[in-house]
């Protein structure tokens, strides 16, 4: 009978080595996944109790042995395989964050203008501005004799110019913000007329004021070089103040931002954008302008 036992156990051990072999192969090949740079585990095999033995019965010890590590190797490959698993989602998850946050960041640099119905007639002049000259503006004024903290340094022949310029006061708060922002604009003082702009646009967002403050201070970083800020300034009073008296004018002013940035097909629909939207309400000399802004955006 022990005799006749022998060739069921090599016939077990046999197969067990075969899956041995081909459990510690998958491993491997899964381990190479998981661990690129060429570290390995190593099957975690707890030894098993040897078995009382039987005399003159034939050893089992390798049999249990071979067992186990198939066990292990089995437990250890089901894990590996769920790591792979799970670094590929993340992987995939990671890869769609990273799309979607290129494709925002492109669609605000690049956006086209949306449409927005606006009520309300052609701009009024202002009180005490030229209604010809456009609007815009950035941070805020510490006083009349200092910049804004990110501005040009304070020389003598600056302080003196902001000190020259009047603060407007007539008991409109939003009012004298926004005049004083187009002084400070109309002296040629961009950096702190931006931030007198901004700080007016800031503090009274509900005022007829915000629309030109936010225009003007379009115009202040158009004036100052700066047709990028410029750009985003006009379409911010646009798409976030469409009914606001200056918005068709920064319109027309992005489309020229447009053109010192290169983007004259961008111009083009600007222009388009601005004529579609707000016909009808448009001056004559509105109209011309934007005329000649198609004509330097070469548009079709």
């Amino acid at each position: 009978m022990l005799v006749g036992a022998l060739p069921a156990v090599a016939s077990a051990q046999s197969g067990l080595d075969g899956r041995v072999g081909r459990l510690e192969s998958e491993m491997r090949a899964v381990q190479r996944k998981v661990f690129p740079n060429g570290q390995l585990l190593q099957p975690d095999v707890t030894a098993p109790v040897a078995p009382t033995e039987v005399p003159g019965a034939p050893a089992s010890s390798a049999v249990v042995d071979l067992t186990a590590r198939v066990t292990s190797l089995e437990q250890q490959l089901a894990t590996l395989t769920g790591q792979v698993e799970q670094n590929g989602y993340q992987i995939r998850t990671l890869r769609e964050q990273f799309e979607a946050y290129r494709r925002s960041t492109d669609a605000k640099l690049t956006a086209p203008v949306a449409a927005a119905p606006v009520d309300g007639s052609d701009p009024a002049p202002i009180a005490s501005a030229p209604a010809s000259r456009p609007l815009g503006g950035s941070n805020t004024v510490s006083g009349a004799t200092r910049p804004a903290a990110a501005g040009p340094t304070v020389t003598d022949e600056r302080a003196a110019r902001l000190a020259a310029l009047e603060r407007p006061s007539s008991g409109d708060s939003a009012e004298d913000a926004y005049l004083y922002g187009y002084r400070l604009w109309q002296a040629k003082l961009y950096p702190e007329a931006q931030a007198q702009l901004k700080k007016t646009v800031a503090d009274f967002p509900k005022s007829k004021r915000a629309s030109y403050a936010q225009n003007l201070l379009g115009r202040a970083y158009l004036d100052d070089g700066k047709p990028s800020l410029a750009s985003m300034a006009f379409y911010d009073n646009y798409k976030k103040m469409p009914d606001g008296e200056r918005a068709p004018d920064s319109l027309l002013y992005l489309g020229q931002a447009l053109v010192k940035l290169n983007k004259p097909a961008d111009a083009c629909k600007v222009y388009d954008e601005l004529s579609d939207v707000y016909a009808g309400k448009l001056s004559a000399a509105m109209q011309a302008d934007i005329t000649r802004g198609r004509t330097a955006a070469k548009c079709k």
